[in-house]
């Protein structure tokens, strides 16, 4: 048998790299197209709606709006009531996240120490994490009958001297923002505490042992081993709950719906009032579109840190 001539092996070569057929090719775009139809409609579409109405006045309540360009942010940025509730919401979340934090990383380095049983660590875990199990309304609900001027905390703390008489915590002007903070942070620390519950179980224990040997205390050990290793998710849980605490809506709605007066008011409940009480439709978007780039933002910090993570 001939050996292939030098004129055959360049055609073998260009068969053998020759593209799989169209069909096939478009496989994958096929098993994608249900997602990228759905984001579409349901996240891309909407923003870009909102997008528009934001750049003209009277839409949706007028048959006919006019182009205003960046009037209404103007007139966003022109309202006393807009620093208010941004300032309100920086207060609601920093010391939310904080507390989050702190709370999370304290339960779940009781859960994982040998100094306790297992039976002791199973009811401590079912008694920590039942906040997150509950959802926003039944908190809500819930707080709000334990806050009320005739409720179990007034009743405790008048038995233990603490105070004299009745208070109207989610009513009370200095007592309202407080109120919720406190609300916002029982529901939402088990998250941290579970997150950093897995992130403290997968430090090996070869390392707290050679800062043992080493002579380090337990501070130092901690300094040093427990929060260096939890780091990236420390830093990714704060930003995902910095993200999630500035947009709640839900449990400040539900609890004192943004009062009173103004000393509850978030971004997220100043936008529902312009829509769907002053009916001012436009300056409501250009208020979420605001909301949106802020959003935006931390979400681009924290992809940044997941990718340098990875």
């Amino acid at each position: 048998m001939s050996a292939p001539t030098m004129s055959t092996r360049p055609l073998a070569a260009a068969a053998g790299r020759r593209r799989p057929p169209l069909g096939r090719r478009l496989v994958p775009y096929g098993y994608l197209a249900p997602v990228g139809a759905l984001m579409v409609v349901l996240m891309i579409l909407p923003i870009a709606v909102v997008i528009r109405y934001s750049l003209f006045d009277n839409v949706i309540i007028s048959p006919t709006s006019v182009l205003v360009g960046l009037q209404n942010y103007a007139t966003l940025l022109a309202d006393p009531l807009l620093g208010t509730a941004a300032r309100n919401t920086l207060v609601f979340t920093g010391i939310s996240v904080l507390a989050h934090l702190f709370l999370g990383l304290g339960f779940a380095m009781l859960l994982n120490t040998s100094l306790i049983g297992q039976r002791t660590k199973t009811v401590f875990r079912t008694i920590f994490v039942m906040p997150w199990l509950l959802t926003v309304a039944i908190i809500a609900i819930l707080w709000r009958l334990l806050l009320d001027p005739n409720g179990v905390v007034n009743y405790g703390l008048q038995a233990a001297g603490a105070i004299d008489g009745p208070v109207a915590w989610l009513s009370e002007l200095n007592l309202a923002l407080p109120a919720v903070t406190l609300i916002n942070i029982w529901a939402g620390y088990p998250f941290f505490m579970v997150s950093l519950l897995a992130g403290l179980q997968g430090i090996s224990a070869d390392l707290y042992e050679a800062a043992a040997v080493d002579g380090a205390s337990w501070w130092r050990r901690f300094v040093h081993v427990t929060l260096p290793s939890l780091r990236p998710i420390i830093v990714s849980m704060a930003l995902l709950d910095v993200i999630w605490t500035s947009q709640q809506f839900p449990l400040i709605w539900m609890t004192t719906g943004g009062g009173p007066l103004d000393r509850t008011e978030m971004l997220s409940t100043y936008t529902y009032k312009l829509a769907f009480s002053k009916y001012q439709f436009a300056q409501a978007s250009a208020s979420a579109v605001i909301m949106l780039v802020i959003a935006m933002v931390l979400a681009v910090f924290y992809v940044r840190h997941q990718r340098a993570r990875d």
